[in-house]
């Protein structure tokens, strides 16, 4: 089994569960312990079911529940370096912690872990690359733009979480100051929904089982823009789903 999940995705909290039969973790966290332990159990698990966390970085979508999901569940947290620098000691308080190393695979509890420093705004952001049982599952969101090493690392897999944060013309039309969208639209930023597509481009081939739109701005995105995207450039035998700020998405299985 290899399958995986959304609690949330979004700018409000982030939160991606991974599970095979050797483990089960979950990826970020932004989530209040309560939203968190209610959407595990509508997915038929609970806190001690989690055996790790992995970080991705330090803004608060995606680590401001973390260190209390881990003191509750009892489980270590798996960060960058700077990641984990960037929230200072005293936030760890009471939680294991691990670094990361950039482009270093982690064997871990029969999982090859492979965190790919991506161009974002952060002190030492990462995607992660999970590797398990001949099959490779990749999630990548928070970046402005594609390193040719990222897109190396992604193509082959057979399933891929990838954002797609906005839509230019939205963005540039939006109430955001002129800071803010430069912010965003940058190459440390978000991917717009033509940047994601033209990564799908890139690497898209026969394996790719399942692809999933995250990180969809609620302001500067629409469902329906990445939904056309999504079948101009995805084969016909590739499902695609796109995740919700409320719910994220059920599960989804690697064949």
């Amino acid at each position: 089994m290899f399958r995986f999940t959304s609690l949330s995705s979004g700018s409000q909290g982030n939160a991606l569960v991974v599970q095979t039969d050797d483990a089960t973790f979950m990826v970020d966290c932004g989530l209040g312990l309560r939203h968190v332990e209610e959407r595990l159990a509508c997915r038929q698990l609970g806190l001690s079911d989690l055996d790790f966390i992995v970080v991705t970085h330090e803004h608060a979508d995606h680590v401001g529940g973390v260190a209390k999901l881990a003191r509750a569940a009892n489980c270590p947290v798996l960060a960058s370096h700077g990641t984990l620098a960037a929230m200072g000691p005293d936030h760890w308080k009471g939680v294991t912690t691990h670094a990361l190393s950039a482009h270093r695979p982690v064997k871990l509890q029969g999982l090859n872990l492979h965190p790919i420093v991506v161009p974002h705004d952060a002190r030492e952001p990462i995607a992660l690359e999970v590797g398990s049982s001949g099959r490779r599952f990749a999630m990548v969101t928070d970046l402005g733009s594609a390193t040719s090493y990222l897109l190396e690392r992604l193509k082959g897999v057979d399933a891929l979480v990838l954002e797609f944060n906005h839509d230019r013309d939205l963005l540039s039309s939006s109430t955001y100051p002129p800071s803010l969208k430069a912010r965003v639209g940058g190459p440390s930023g978000h991917l717009s929904n033509d940047e994601a597509a033209d990564i799908l481009a890139h690497i898209a081939r026969n394996s790719l089982q399942v692809v999933v739109a995250a990180h969809l701005s609620q302001q500067n995105n629409r469902p329906e823009l990445v939904g056309r995207l999504l079948e101009q450039r995805l084969s016909s035998t590739t499902q695609r789903f796109i995740a919700n700020q409320d719910e994220g998405f059920d599960w989804v299985l690697i064949q």
